[in-house]
């Protein structure tokens, strides 16, 4: 399997520095920037495996930059963590509710950001690679495009597929409404919001299957997320 790429947004030379050495000592393929603005055009060029995001960098801020893309349909599903000082709740609240899937607040241990980007790229690989994700008790094989359920094979439509797909590339993590458009209809869809409720409807019956609880749990005000367990 090939190095994942990591694309590390980090204003602070030595921070930089010594992080791009870890990494690449752990085998990534790592590029740096502490632009936001060229951090984007890296990202649109070679899309990362991974984006690790400082807050406060030059140009464009950091919760512009993860902003903007979450709404590009290219780099929507990559993994960020961010990186800043801030320490307030609100505004790790923020982060997390623009897109960010960690947060971590300096000064850090370099350590336990690597464990957290390993576990993190634990989870993703399988469906980087084309092979199958699972998911609680559900399968699914992104080459056959097939998914099963405690062994029963399941008969999804194509959105549907696509929609469980991307919950289970994320599992866990709440996505609005609008982030489930972007993400499987790609942004400048127009389809309306009510439309992500009709697809999840549908999706939650073609998984049911009878003595199982639903996996995909609605968050009042917020989105939807499937459960890991």
């Amino acid at each position: 399997m090939s190095a994942a790429k990591l694309l590390l947004v980090e204003d602070d030379p030595a921070l930089s520095e010594l992080l791009e050495y870890r990494f690449q000592n752990e085998g990534y393929q790592v590029r740096c920037t502490g632009d936001g603005d060229e951090a984007m055009v890296l990202a649109s060029e070679d899309v990362p495996d991974l984006i690790i995001l400082d807050w406060m960098i030059d140009g464009t801020s950091g919760i512009e930059v993860c902003r903007r893309l979450r709404r590009d349909k290219e780099t929507a599903h990559v993994p960020i963590i961010m990186l800043t000082a801030r320490e307030a709740e609100d505004d790790r609240v923020r982060g997390l509710e623009i897109g960010a899937d960690d947060y971590m607040t300096k000064p850090f241990s370099p350590r336990e950001l690597l464990a957290r980007v390993a576990a993190v790229m634990r989870r993703i690989r399988p469906a980087l690679a084309g092979e199958t994700i699972e998911v609680g008790d559900i399968k699914l094989d992104p080459v056959a495009h097939k998914v099963q359920r405690r062994g029963r094979s399941l008969q999804l439509g194509p959105t549907e597929y696509r929609l469980l797909k991307f919950f289970m590339e994320s599992p866990g993590r709440v996505f609005s409404r609008g982030q489930l458009l972007d993400g499987v209809w790609g942004t400048g869809s127009d389809i309306e919001l009510r439309t992500v409720d009709v697809h999840i409807r549908r999706l939650r019956k073609a998984i049911g299957i009878e003595g199982a609880k639903d996996p995909i749990r609605t968050v009042r005000s917020a989105g939807y997320a499937l459960e890991t367990a």
